[in-house]
C-alpha cells in the first residue's frame, strides 16, 4: 500500500487520493461510456488507462511530466460519464484534477515569461476580475458588430493566420450584459421562496439572455430571485485547468456572498458551474476553516431545471408547435446525475413534441476550454454530435449548458443552421410569452 502522505511520483498539498484508484478494479464498464475511448478505442485512452497511470506516477514508475502521461490527462473531457456507470463507485474527478495541479505545478519553472503571463492573465485576471472579462467581452462585441468580423472572415486574413476554427469558437456577445448588481426581483403571486441566481463569467456577458429566461421563469413559478453583486466565478474552468489554489479563492468569493444573502437556495444554469459549486465541499476537504461552510453551501446548490422540476413551474404555459430534441450537459447528467428533471419540464409544454438522438450523454466536445486545448478530438466529438441531432430533423436542440450549447451550435452552422439551440428554461420562458402575451415585458 501506498502512504498518501510519502506518494513518489506527487508532491504537496492537492496530492490524488490513493483510496479512490485503488477502488478500480479494471472491469471496464467504463470504456463504452467514455467519449475519447469510444473514437481512439485505445486503453490509455480511457478511465481504467488513465487510473492506471496515475497510480504508475504515484508509485515513482512514470514522471509526471512525461508527455505521453501529460496528453492523456489533458486529453480527458473530465465529463464524468465514467463516475455514473461505475459499480465501484470510482470518483474519477477526484484523481483528475489534483493530478493536473500537480503537472501545472511541476512544468511552471520551464515556462516562458509570455507563456506565464499569458496564463496568469487568462486563467487568472479574467475570471477572477470579472470588471476585466466585461472589457474583454465589449472588444470582442464591437469586433462582431462594427463589420470588423464580416471583413476578417471575408478576405481570409483569419484563415491565413490560421485563427478561423479559433475565431468560430467565440460565442456572440450579448448586448446589454446582465451584470451582478444586487438586483431583486419579486415573485409573481404569493413568494414560496427565495433563490439567489449565479449571474456567471462568462454566461453573463455572452449568455445574458439565458440569465433574464431564468429571472422570468423563477418569479412566475413563486420564487423571488436576488442577483447579489459580490458573487463571481464559479471556479470550474480554473480547477479544470490545474489552478485548485485560484479556484478556492473564487470559491470563497460565492460561499461567504450566498451566507450574507440570505436565499434558500442557490440556482444555477449552466451544469458546469453547477457541478463545481456541488464540489466545493472537496475542494476545501482539508481545509477546516472553510470545508463545513463549503458542504452547507453545495447542499444549497441547485441547477435551475432540478428546482423548477421540485417546487413546480407557475400556470399559463402556451403552446409552442415545435420538435425538440434533448442534449444532456456531460455535468448534469454524470456529475449531477440529473437528466429526467429537464426532460419533465420540456414536456410539460404544450405544442411540443419530443424526439430522443442517439448518444445524447456522450460528450460533444465542449467541455470548457477543451475544444481551444484540444481541437482535433474536441471537433471529432462535435461532428459525432451534430450528425445525431440533425438525424432526429428537431426544429430545437435544447440543452443546459452553454459550452454544449456554442459547440453544437457552431457544429450546425454548416449542417442544418436552420436549427435553433436554446436552454430548457428559455423555451420555459418562450411557452410562457406565447401564453400571455406580455411576460417577457417583466424584465
Amino acid at each position: 500500500m501506498i502512504d498518501q502522505r510519502t506518494h513518489i511520483g506527487f508532491s504537496g498539498q492537492d496530492v490524488p487520493p490513493e483510496d479512490v484508484f485503488n477502488q478500480c478494479v479494471r472491469c471496464g464498464l467504463c470504456l463504452p461510456t467514455c467519449p475519447t475511448y469510444v473514437e481512439t478505442l485505445v486503453e490509455t485512452s480511457g478511465p481504467r488507462g488513465r487510473i492506471a497511470l496515475i497510480r504508475a506516477v504515484a508509485e515513482g514508475q512514470l514522471d509526471l511530466t512525461s508527455p505521453g502521461f501529460m496528453h492523456q490527462m489533458s486529453e480527458c473531457l473530465d465529463c464524468r460519464a465514467c463516475e455514473a456507470v461505475c459499480p465501484s463507485g470510482v470518483r474519477y474527478g477526484e484523481l483528475l484534477e489534483p493530478t493536473r495541479t500537480q503537472i501545472v505545478r511541476a512544468t511552471a519553472p520551464g515556462r516562458s515569461p509570455a507563456a506565464s503571463i499569458g496564463r496568469s492573465v487568462l486563467i487568472g485576471t479574467l475570471f477572477s476580475q470579472l470588471w476585466f472579462m466585461r472589457l474583454a467581452a465589449s472588444f470582442v462585441r464591437f469586433y462582431q458588430r462594427s463589420g470588423l468580423q464580416a471583413f476578417a472572415r471575408s478576405s481570409g486574413i483569419l484563415r491565413a493566420l490560421h485563427l478561423d476554427e479559433l475565431e468560430a469558437l467565440a460565442p456572440r456577445m450579448s448586448s446589454p450584459f446582465f451584470i451582478a448588481a444586487g438586483q431583486r426581483f419579486p415573485a409573481q403571486g404569493a413568494r414560496r421562496a427565495t433563490a439567489f441566481l449565479h449571474a456567471g463569467c462568462i454566461m453573463h456577458v455572452a449568455f445574458a439572455d439565458w440569465d433574464e429566461a431564468s429571472v422570468r421563469v423563477l418569479t412566475r413559478a413563486g420564487i423571488d430571485v436576488v442577483v447579489p453583486a459580490d458573487q463571481g466565478c464559479c471556479g470550474a474552468i480554473t480547477i479544470h485547468a490545474g489552478e485548485m489554489d485560484r479556484g478556492r479563492e473564487l470559491a470563497k468569493r460565492n460561499i461567504a456572498s450566498f451566507e450574507r444573502s440570505g436565499a434558500d437556495v442557490y440556482v444555477i444554469n449552466a451544469a458546469g458551474c453547477g457541478s463545481a459549486l456541488k464540489e466545493y465541499g472537496q475542494l476545501f476537504h482539508a481545509d477546516p476553516a472553510w470545508h463545513e461552510r463549503a458542504l452547507a453551501f453545495s447542499a444549497k446548490v441547485r441547477d435551475i431545471t432540478e428546482y423548477l422540476d421540485e417546487v413546480g413551474i407557475g400556470p399559463g404555459l402556451g403552446t409552442v408547435n415545435a420538435v425538440v430534441t434533448y442534449q444532456d450537459p456531460c455535468h448534469l447528467a454524470h456529475a449531477q446525475r440529473i437528466t429526467a428533471a429537464p426532460r419533465r419540464l420540456l414536456a410539460q409544454i404544450p405544442g411540443l413534441e419530443i424526439r430522443e438522438m442517439e448518444e445524447s450523454s456522450l460528450c460533444c466536445g465542449s467541455a470548457g476550454i477543451y475544444n481551444v486545448t484540444q481541437p482535433e478530438m474536441a471537433g471529432r466529438l462535435g461532428r459525432r454530435k451534430v450528425q445525431h441531432v440533425v438525424d432526429v430533423a428537431p426544429d430545437i436542440l435544447a440543452t443546459a449548458n452553454p459550452g454544449c450549447a456554442l459547440q453544437i451550435a457552431n457544429g450546425l452552422r454548416t449542417s442544418n443552421p436552420k436549427i435553433e439551440v436554446l436552454h430548457v428554461v428559455q423555451l420555459l420562458d418562450r411557452a410562457y410569452s406565447a401564453g400571455t402575451g406580455t411576460f417577457k415585458q417583466l424584465l
